[in-house]
C-alpha cells in the first residue's frame, strides 16, 4: 500500500474501492487496522481510504516533538485525499479520530461531504477539565517512554505487535492526544453538515460527551450500539455498520 511522504515524513495509507470518499481516521494507539472490518463491508459502494497517524503502525515516528500535533495531523488527512485525487469525503473516526475529524472539519469546511463521529468527544471549554486530559495523556507517554511497546497492553483495537515505536506513541500522545485551546468544542453550532454520532453502550466515559456532540451539532443523529465498549466498530460491527450505512445511504448528492 502506498505512503505519502510529507516533509520527510512517511504516511501510510490505504485506499479500497469506489465511489463517495470516507476517510476513516484511527483512535490513539490503534492503526488503520480497526477499520478493516468496514472496508470490506463499504468497498463495493464506497471508497474507504484508512491510514496511520504520525506514530502509529506504518507511519514514520520522526524524533522532533514538534512534527506532532492537531494540526500536522488535520494537514496530512487534507493531503492524503488531494494524493487520492478526492475533493470531498465524509470524514470520520474514532476517538482521538472522531476528535481530529471534528478538527478537520474546523479547518476544512469545503472538503467534508458529512461527518461521522464514533466514541469521542469534542475537546473543553474549561481549562481545569483540559489540564486533567492532559495530565492523562502526558502520564501515558511517560508509561512508553518507560516500558517500551509494552504499554500498549491489549484490547479489541489496540495490539502492540501493530507499532514499531514506543517513542513515536509517547510524542504522538504529548502533541497530539493532549490539546491546547477550546476552539474545537466551539465549533458545534457551527457544523454545516449531516452528522453521524455513535457510542456503545457500555462506553460510559463517552455518553456525556456524544450527547453533547448530539445537542450542540444541528440535526446531529446519534446511535447507541447495544453490548459494545469502546470500539463500537468491532465489538458489534453487524449493528454499527447498518448505522453507518443508513447514514451514508440518505446523504444528499
Amino acid at each position: 500500500m502506498p505512503t505519502l511522504n510529507r516533509d520527510g515524513v512517511n504516511i501510510y495509507y490505504e485506499d479500497h474501492g469506489s465511489g463517495p470518499a470516507v476517510l476513516l481516521t484511527h483512535g490513539y494507539a490503534s492503526t488503520s487496522h480497526m477499520w478493516n472490518g468496514q472496508v470490506q463491508t463499504f468497498k463495493d459502494r464506497y471508497r474507504v481510504i484508512t491510514w496511520d497517524m504520525r506514530g502509529h503502525g506504518k507511519t514514520d515516528s520522526p524524533d522532533d516533538q514538534s512534527l506532532y500535533s492537531e494540526a500536522h495531523t488535520v494537514d496530512d488527512m487534507a493531503a492524503i485525499l488531494r494524493e487520492c485525487g478526492v475533493d470531498r469525503a465524509v470524514i470520520g473516526g474514532l476517538s482521538l479520530g472522531g476528535y481530529m475529524s471534528l478538527a478537520f472539519n474546523l479547518k476544512h469546511p469545503e472538503i467534508v461531504r458529512a461527518l461521522m463521529l464514533f466514541d469521542t468527544g469534542p475537546g473543553y471549554k474549561s481549562d481545569k477539565a483540559r489540564d486533567g486530559w492532559n495530565e492523562t495523556a502526558h502520564a501515558r507517554a511517560r508509561a512508553y517512554e518507560e516500558k517500551g511497546l509494552e504499554a500498549v497492553g491489549g484490547s479489541d483495537e489496540v495490539s502492540a505487535s501493530m507499532h514499531t515505536s514506543a517513542d513515536g506513541l509517547a510524542r504522538a500522545a504529548r502533541g497530539m492526544l493532549a490539546q491546547v485551546d477550546s476552539r474545537v468544542i466551539e465549533s458545534l453550532p457551527g457544523i454545516a453538515v449531516s452528522t453521524l454520532v455513535i457510542v456503545g453502550a457500555d462506553d460510559t466515559p463517552y455518553h456525556a460527551a456524544t450527547d453533547y456532540m448530539a445537542n450542540k451539532i444541528p440535526g446531529a443523529r446519534k446511535v447507541v450500539i447495544p453490548d459494545a465498549g469502546h470500539a463500537a466498530n468491532i465489538h458489534q460491527p453487524e449493528a454499527f455498520n447498518r448505522a453507518v450505512e443508513e447514514f451514508l445511504a440518505g446523504l444528499p448528492e
